[in-house]
């Protein structure tokens, strides 16, 4: 259910915090050794804070939508009393405190579940290189289930808890949700705090919910954001009158048949409903790839240098190659890498200015076979990583909201999804709203 039909029976006392628990216990117990989904699961805990939940219900004491709701967290945010691994062996410390966003949550009566698994220090888009093990997808084991917040996505994918929140530096929330049939939403940059949060980059890193809708995005999303009331969701966009900009020269240039072909058509439904379309180009589309590797790059060297003279062996050997036959840019490189992530943050501003949202595909791949390095496409071959990054990373660097909703099934059944770009975003969650209504809302994967 909803958190809005979740909220309304827990207030009518029809279903309880702890009954809520149980079932995704249940859920944790039958999925979890096919998928590897969680780094820790915590019942004892669980329990205590579903019991502390209906005893305050009891009360009379009323926290909001989130209220007495398992929530998983990935395992970069800090939760007091438990280790903030980042999907590595190397991370042993125990958080003293809650990050922000955990202690938000946490005023909101969420009760946390268990911390999931990642990409390690989620560099990586296929939360297979994790020193707890892959994330296996529910669909087929076989198979990743994107990443870096992989084990956010199959944990709300198969009911091991009602939302999760991941992280999202190049497409780490949306990459998952995309893969596994969800709505993802990374907010502009700067709404969510990032203390407490293992960085990866912090120009670029937010944090944000995966969901199986719009509208749970968004009641999760504030409750990140301060311990105030949540803010009411924002009305549904009429399609009449709602302009779309398609990426279509960028967003079209390398994507699955399948993919390409349903997001596109989805696209026309829309219009037959009242909304035009434009072709728009994203001019600054060359820069991204460079810049955004300077940035990130730079960064994480940055934070992990010191830790690998102590502490290299208990990284991943991919994610451990990766850091140490980097070279880390100059300050001459990163300036200019910082100057090309304004340009890009300028260029699409601009293409806002025209219209209400821009479109294009959430993942041009479907969800690739574990191990898989590298996708054939007729122009060539890309490295695994690239492709799933591409569609998403550009919005990083703009610092827009974004977000991914599923709009459809390949032949095979993967998840196949329209991804959204917004102005800010209570617009953009408007606009969502109105088209997940319009294309029925239904949650494919």
């Amino acid at each position: 259910m909803s958190l809005r039909d979740t909220a309304r029976d827990l207030r009518a006392g029809t279903v309880r915090a702890r009954d809520l628990v149980e079932e995704a216990i249940a859920c944790i117990d039958r999925w979890q050794p096919a998928t590897n989904a969680f780094i820790e699961v915590d019942v004892a805990e669980a329990r205590y804070m579903a019991d502390v939940a209906d005893n305050e219900r009891r009360r009379g004491i009323d926290r909001g939508l989130l209220h007495g709701v398992p929530v998983s967290l990935k395992d970069l945010l800090d939760q007091q009393g438990h280790v903030t691994t980042a999907g590595s062996r190397s991370m042993t410390t125990v958080a003293a405190a809650d990050a922000p966003a955990v202690a938000h949550l946490r005023a909101h009566g969420a009760v946390f579940l268990g911390r999931t698994n990642m990409h390690e220090f989620a560099m990586g888009t296929t939360s297979e290189d994790s020193g707890f093990g892959p994330v296996r997808h529910h669909r087929d084991p076989g198979h990743s289930a994107g990443g870096s917040s992989g084990g956010s996505a199959v944990a709300v994918a198969t009911g091991m808890s009602h939302v999760s929140i991941g992280s999202d530096t190049g497409g780490s929330v949306r990459i998952p949700s995309a893969a596994c049939g969800l709505v993802g939403l990374k907010p502009a940059w700067g709404e969510v705090s990032l203390t407490g949060v293992v960085p990866l980059s912090p120009t670029v890193d937010c944090v944000g919910p995966l969901a199986r809708g719009v509208e749970d995005a968004w009641y999760t999303l504030q409750a990140l954001r301060s311990d105030s009331a949540l803010p009411p969701c924002p009305a549904a966009r009429p399609l009449r009158g709602l302009r779309i900009g398609v990426l279509r020269d960028f967003g079209w240039r390398a994507v699955m048949p399948d993919i390409g072909a349903c997001v596109a058509d989805r696209l026309d439904a829309l219009a037959a409903g009242g909304a035009s379309l434009q072709d728009m180009p994203l001019v600054t589309a060359p820069l991204v790839i460079p810049a955004y590797g300077t940035l990130v790059i730079r960064e994480a060297l940055d934070f992990h240098a010191p830790r690998l003279s102590a502490h290299a062996d208990r990284y991943t050997p991919a994610v451990r190659g990766r850091l140490q036959t980097a070279a880390r840019p100059s300050d001459d490189d990163y300036a200019r890498a910082h100057e090309a992530r304004v340009s890009i943050e300028a260029d699409v501003a601009g293409l806002l200015t025209a219209v209400d949202v821009l479109a294009l595909p959430g993942l041009a791949i479907t969800p690739p076979p574990l191990g898989q390095t590298h996708v054939m496409w007729p122009h060539g071959e890309e490295l695994t990583r690239m492709a799933m990054l591409r569609l998403t990373q550009p919005f990083n660097l703009s610092r827009h909201p974004a977000i991914v909703l599923p709009v459809g099934t390949t032949a095979e059944g993967w998840s196949i999804s329209l991804q959204l770009v917004g102005r800010d975003t209570p617009s953009l969650v408007a606009v969502a709203l109105g088209i997940e209504a319009a294309l029925g809302g239904a949650t494919f994967g």
